[in-house]
């Protein structure tokens, strides 16, 4: 079987299996690569660029060369091949967990609930819960599932499409790198420089692709193409602005403004603002079904992408 069929028939069982299981619930994959970096950290850091460039590289590399010689010991045998696709999709991605945690906090808000919805937002993202109030909570989780849609499902399959279980376990292990040490705190200003640029390198194409998927599939394509064009470079991240500002036009709302990062505030443009409006607790089952056709649509794309590179190389 040739790889690129190997890829689509892998990356579309990997999909489903998030879809119907969601994340393994223990021995997670990447909560174990995330010991394993933390555990690194603990030994290398220093507050230097070259430390964290090595930490960066003995991580990532470290990851993406385990998953390469997985690869390359079922290579001969089509099925082991297409199971360790799946398998490694299914690791990778996120989306089904990401809209089970948006849900849980918008059903607390729409509860009346907010203590829990404070309580639950950390497990979504890395906001200061305890200033928000309902209206900016929704808002928190809308832009965490417009960002999260990129990072947790789009953009490890598009670097599947391009490099197999490498590069999906590439993507993953680099993003989760930024997660941890990427932010501009002070220990990490310095020590996750790399990996904070590393990810906007691998972000940048799965970033795009998102937003004309949102485009596609959001209901508001001339709303969403407004305001990508219009906001995206004002966000201070190349990658999320235009998946946060297409996710903006298309669900009709403002995302931005000011929030809170680990005591640090950042006063950040508003997207679609002369368009969009507040965001409801109600818009968050909207983002996440926006979510979910986005990353079906971006199967199907990454899918046929690779089977049209196969063809090409015959």
């Amino acid at each position: 079987m040739r790889a690129d069929r190997i890829f689509a028939y892998g990356a579309a069982a990997g999909l489903i299996g998030d879809l119907l299981l969601g994340d393994p619930r223990r021995g997670h994959p990447v909560a174990a690569f995330g010991r394993a970096a933390a555990g690194a950290e603990s030994r290398l850091w220093r507050d230097h660029r070259g430390w964290g460039a090595l930490h960066t590289l003995l991580c990532a590399g470290g990851a993406t060369g385990v998953a390469a010689l997985a690869a390359r010991a079922v290579r001969d045998r089509p099925a082991a091949a297409v199971a360790l696709t799946a398998a490694a999709t299914w690791s990778v991605v996120g989306g089904t967990s990401l809209g089970r945690e948006a849900r849980a906090i918008g059903g607390a808000l729409a509860a009346g609930d907010v203590e829990l919805a404070r309580e639950r937002l950390p497990h979504l993202c890395g906001r200061d819960p305890q200033a928000l109030d309902e209206q900016q909570i929704a808002r928190a989780v809308v832009e965490s599932v417009a960002e999260n849609t990129s990072d947790a499902v789009v953009g490890a399959l598009v670097w599947g499409a391009l490099g197999g279980v490498p590069g999906l376990v590439g993507f993953r292990a680099v993003n989760t790198l930024d997660a941890m040490v990427g932010h501009k705190s002070p220990r990490y200003r310095r020590y996750g420089w790399a990996s904070a640029r590393l990810d906007d390198v691998a972000g940048w194409p799965g970033a795009r692709l998102t937003a004309v998927l949102a485009v596609a599939a959001g209901g508001r394509p001339r709303d969403a193409v407004r305001a990508w064009r219009a906001d995206a470079g004002r966000h201070p991240s190349p990658n999320a602005g235009p998946v946060e500002a297409s996710f903006a036009g298309a669900l009709g709302v403002r995302l931005g403004g000011t929030l809170a990062y680990g005591g640090r505030v950042e006063h950040r443009p508003v997207l679609n603002g002369e368009a969009g409006r507040d965001v409801r607790v109600t818009d968050i089952e909207r983002a996440v079904r926006l979510s979910r056709r986005v990353s079906v649509l971006a199967l199907a794309v990454c899918a046929a992408g690779r089977l049209a590179m196969g063809r090409r190389g015959e």
